[in-house]
């Protein structure tokens, strides 16, 4: 069920009803009608994906009672390695299996000495790495003692299946939201309309912004040899807000959702755009899985290994690498994660000046924030490059043509003037940079008509200027 439906248009004002006439003192009652309105959410797009997120759900509830009531640390470790096995092992089976063993094969040379591997034609449940995710850190976390194991089964079910943030985040820690399905949430006004106002600002990124930008993109990048250097620009520039606008404008819709259900989640994006470095992009970009791959994978690195910039930086590949491959099983998506790297770790170069340290970042931050921001959107851009070819071959070609020079005879917008709404979005999110969203400063600022005027304004432009329907491009991942 996609957030731009009417299907959900109808299934959200339904399960919402329901849930604040059950009553906020019945807890356990509303947290029952969310795993409903949950497995029914996610079941839509295939039933049988159910039986897998409850199979990971009972086993990361097993694994972190089992780890915090055993003392022996043998034991705890084996349990969380049967969840860590069970996560990851999943994952593998259906995201990466047939990447590996067709590289497996090619490697080796096996297909010419009479050796085939049988590929796996089954369907990518969605959502599969975020959920896998999310209770993985449970298990770790409970582990580590950052948090107690819920004795509540319920309420684990309904964090890992939580249907606002179920398919595309933000991954949510147990820390955090687990303890939110234990306590009252009552009705508030002003949560509700800031729902509300994130789910429309949501809805216009995605469906005005991201999916009209999408029509140039898909048309550019399908014929990328028949366009020149600023046709291949404008595609991969238009292709940085599509995504943008997608993602952003999903984890907009989740957090809206969530709030009209009086709960509480982390935020995602933070005007990525506006970054004076590539790691400072990677603070204010999906946010939640970068804090994911920090907290599981670099810091523990980074804690065994002596801290000096060499350890660092192998840290920093083999994480940029990992996130790379989280978002797909192709060359393209490794590369774009070892292009961060290697940014990110010349961004890192230790630079003795008069007896002191600095680095490459310390100089951006002292240069004009108009020269860092093109800097930074420049490799970024090189990078989506890499993210939107179906390829690795197809990538280098458009980076190849684009620095060519090649004229644009056939130079088309694709989109017209539909393609104004991005600057709307940025000039929007630059004077609203410190609220959680730019429609959050209105109550403050204008009376009810003005507020009103400007919501219906919205409104027209998602009716009249939302692109053809594309799926959230995070779906699939």
């Amino acid at each position: 069920m996609l957030f731009n439906s009417f299907l959900f248009g109808l299934f959200l004002p339904i399960v919402l009803l329901l849930y604040w006439s059950i009553g906020f003192k019945r807890i356990k009652t509303q947290n029952i009608l969310l795993l409903i309105a949950s497995y029914v959410f996610y079941g839509l797009w295939d039933w049988r994906f159910l039986l897998l997120i409850f199979s990971s759900s009972i086993i990361d509830y097993i694994a972190g009672n089992a780890i915090y009531a055993n003392e022996k640390i043998s034991i705890k470790r084996l349990y969380l390695l049967f969840s860590i096995v069970w996560n990851l092992g999943v994952l593998f089976v259906f995201k990466y299996y047939n990447f590996f063993a067709e590289g497996f094969s090619s490697l080796f040379h096996l297909d010419t000495q009479g050796f085939t591997y049988n590929s796996l034609d089954i369907l990518l449940p969605v959502g599969l790495s975020f959920y896998t995710f999310q209770t993985m850190s449970y298990s770790i976390d409970v582990y580590r003692k950052r948090i107690k194991p819920t004795k509540n089964l319920l309420n684990f079910l309904c964090f890992v299946s939580f249907f606002p943030q179920l398919v595309a985040g933000p991954i949510e820690r147990a820390k955090s939201l687990l303890p939110q399905f234990s306590k009252e949430r009552t009705f508030k006004k002003a949560l509700l309309v800031d729902g509300l106002r994130l789910i429309l600002w949501g809805l216009f990124m995605k469906m005005v912004v991201a999916d009209n930008a999408a029509i140039g993109v898909n048309s550019i990048y399908s014929e990328s040899n028949q366009y020149g250097s600023l046709s291949l620009l404008y595609a991969t520039i238009l292709f940085f807000f599509q995504i943008y606008g997608d993602f952003a404008g999903y984890s907009n819709i989740a957090i809206g959702t969530a709030k009209l259900f009086g709960f509480k989640l982390s935020k995602n994006f933070n005007i990525p755009y506006l970054s004076r470095s590539v790691a400072e992009f990677w603070q204010r970009w999906h946010i939640t899985l970068t804090k994911w791959f920090t907290d599981y994978v670099y810091a523990p690195l980074i804690k065994n290994w002596k801290t000096n910039y060499l350890s660092r930086t192998v840290a920093l590949f083999i994480t940029m690498t990992l996130i790379g491959l989280w978002h797909g099983a192709n060359w393209t998506f490794i590369f774009f994660g070892v292009f961060q790297a290697i940014t990110i770790s010349v961004e890192r170069i230790p630079i003795t000046v008069k007896g002191q340290s600095y680095n490459i970042n310390y100089f951006l931050t002292k240069m004009p924030l108009a020269v860092t921001i093109l800097y930074s959107f420049t490799l970024i851009l090189i990078s989506c490059i890499f993210f939107r070819a179906e390829n690795f071959e197809m990538a280098l070609n458009i980076i190849h043509r684009i620095f060519s020079w090649i004229p644009s005879l056939n130079f088309s917008s694709e989109i017209g003037l539909r393609a104004l709404f991005i600057p709307l979005l940025v000039i929007m999110e630059v004077l609203t940079r410190n609220k959680n969203h730019p429609f959050e400063f209105l109550e403050q600022k204008y009376s009810r008509p003005i507020r009103w005027i400007i919501y219906y304004i919205f409104v027209f432009f998602i009716i009249r200027y939302a692109g053809p329907k594309e799926e959230f491009i995070y779906f699939q991942f």
